[in-house]
């Protein structure tokens, strides 16, 4: 059978890819590489069935093959995957493309934000300012992990650390003002008032 192309490339994919660069490894010895070198923080490697799922797609790809089946009487059979030239030529054109170019990839967040004023004003203050709260938080555990564990390995090694620092410290200004003007009624509406311009638009 020959090789299925795959269509569009996933950040775990291009993950699993790019940790195979450094040598054979079975599905765990990936998840388990994944989460100690906290790229969990931007693949999605919750639940191992997709895991299982991306390897089988990179190995149907012709992307990376099997090289053994280690068997051990303390675990299970485990597969051990190596990159193919087809996989590591693959991963470097993934990562430029990720890197050059920029997605609109949908998040929850805006989309929420966009149906925000079916709070009412006040609820939506109430809400803002627990995300806020939220988002102070996790830039905390950000800036500790940032002097601390990460601290002592090469900068080009924790980017993706840096890239979400700013990105939070940058939703936290963002959302800092917006509750602000909620409270001062700078930013305001009503029912009647969206429903009135709901119906201007509406056809004849």
């Amino acid at each position: 059978m020959p090789p299925i192309p795959i269509s569009r490339p996933s950040p775990l994919a291009l993950t699993v890819l790019s940790l195979l660069n450094v040598g054979p490894l079975h599905p765990y010895g990936l998840q388990r590489l994944i989460k100690l070198w906290g790229k969990d923080q931007v693949v999605n490697v919750g639940q191992r069935a997709n895991l299982y799922k991306t390897i089988k797609r990179l190995h149907d790809a012709g992307l990376i093959e099997v090289l053994q089946t280690e068997r051990d009487t303390q675990f299970p059979e485990r597969t051990v995957y190596g990159l193919t030239d087809a996989g590591r030529e693959a991963a470097q054109a993934w990562l430029v493309d990720m890197l050059a170019t920029p997605r609109n990839e949908f998040p929850a967040f805006p989309a929420a934000l966009s149906f925000v004023m079916l709070l009412g004003p006040e609820r939506a203050t109430t809400v803002l300012e627990g995300r806020a709260a939220l988002v102070r938080a996790q830039l905390a555990q950000m800036d500790g992990e940032l002097a601390g564990v990460l601290a002592g390995l090469p900068r080009v090694t924790r980017l993706e650390s840096e890239y979400l620092h700013a990105l939070a410290a940058a939703e936290l200004q963002w959302l800092e003002g917006i509750v602000d003007d909620l409270r001062s009624g700078a930013l305001t509406w009503s029912y009647e008032q969206l429903s009135a311009m709901a119906q201007s638009y509406l056809p004849e």
